[in-house]
């Protein structure tokens, strides 16, 4: 069997995954199409294994790193799932006040690259709360798939109200200067641009590679934006065009990149769709943008 590297995989296995994680293939159809590429000495079954997320051998900052306080936490949805359970990360002995953010899952959802997600934000100095939208489900079942399956269950204005409601809970927690962004990923980039929609207090939002509100939604937003896109992601990028028309139109302050040659999820480090000079960039914007906005009062 082929040892693979990224480079030997066509573009066209990219757009088969995408379709397969986002609910349009399901994983037999996946797997049927993955045959037309098993070519050279690469078998179905190593394509299937490379394009897979490997969480044991990705996470950046530990679960037990020494420097964080970092546990799980239920907070009340009333309008969403009710008693949503969430990752809450901060640094550890805080003798000052910090800004939050919430970080949103993809559409599978809170798995161990969420979470990473949600430690790493605390260790650059923020307290972060990653909910999981599937806690009424029974949470994040342990593998994607099933996680894709349980989150398709969930009617999505409802998990809005999820992350709308861990928004309310940060920013009253006792160690919150009171300043709350968010950054979300695929279906978290869709709920940062709609918690824009619905909170003209939220201090800054970071959507990556997420759906674009609809027109009248996004003439309500007042928050400042950081977009993050890849280049190769047509299906979503299809949509910034106009968005950024009702931007400019409505004097909102935003920055926009689109990072080329790489795909949706590209700081996803689970899966070869990762691009860590893409990634580290749009982090380090990520941090710089969030400092910015939401400096303790």
């Amino acid at each position: 069997m082929k040892n693979l590297k990224k480079e030997d995989i066509s573009q066209d296995v990219f757009d088969l995954y995408d379709d397969y994680a986002h609910n349009k293939l399901n994983r037999r159809q996946f797997v049927e199409k993955l045959g037309i590429y098993a070519v050279g000495g690469i078998t179905v079954g190593s394509l299937l294994s490379f394009m897979s997320p490997n969480y044991v051998d990705s996470l950046l900052v530990k679960p037990n790193d020494p420097t964080l306080d970092s546990s799980y936490i239920h907070y009340e949805s009333p309008k969403g799932g009710g008693s949503i359970k969430g990752l809450l990360s901060k640094p550890k002995d805080l003798k000052t006040k910090l800004p939050g953010v919430i970080v949103v899952h993809e559409n599978r959802g809170l798995n161990p690259y969420i979470e990473d997600v949600g430690r790493r934000t605390a260790k650059e100095g923020f307290i972060s709360l990653a909910p999981d939208a599937l806690t009424p489900l029974g949470g994040y079942p342990g593998n994607d798939d099933d996680g894709r399956t349980l989150q398709n269950e969930r009617d999505r204005d409802e998990m809005l109200e999820d992350f709308i409601a861990a928004y309310h809970y940060l920013k009253s927690h006792e160690d919150c200067n009171g300043k709350v962004g968010v950054v979300g990923f695929c279906f978290g980039g869709w709920i940062s641009n709609m918690m824009a929609v619905r909170l003209p207090d939220l201090g800054a939002a970071v959507p990556y590679y997420g759906r674009q509100p609809e027109a009248e939604d996004a003439k309500q937003i007042k928050t400042p934006l950081l977009l993050q896109y890849g280049e190769l992601d047509t299906r979503v990028n299809e949509g910034w065009p106009a968005f950024e028309a009702i931007l400019k139109a409505n004097k909102v302050e935003y920055q926009a990149y689109i990072y080329p040659e790489v795909n949706h999820g590209f700081h996803n480090n689970t899966t070869p769709r990762y691009d860590k000079e893409a990634a580290n960039l749009s982090w380090e914007r990520t941090i710089t943008f969030f400092k910015e906005h939401l400096k303790n009062k």
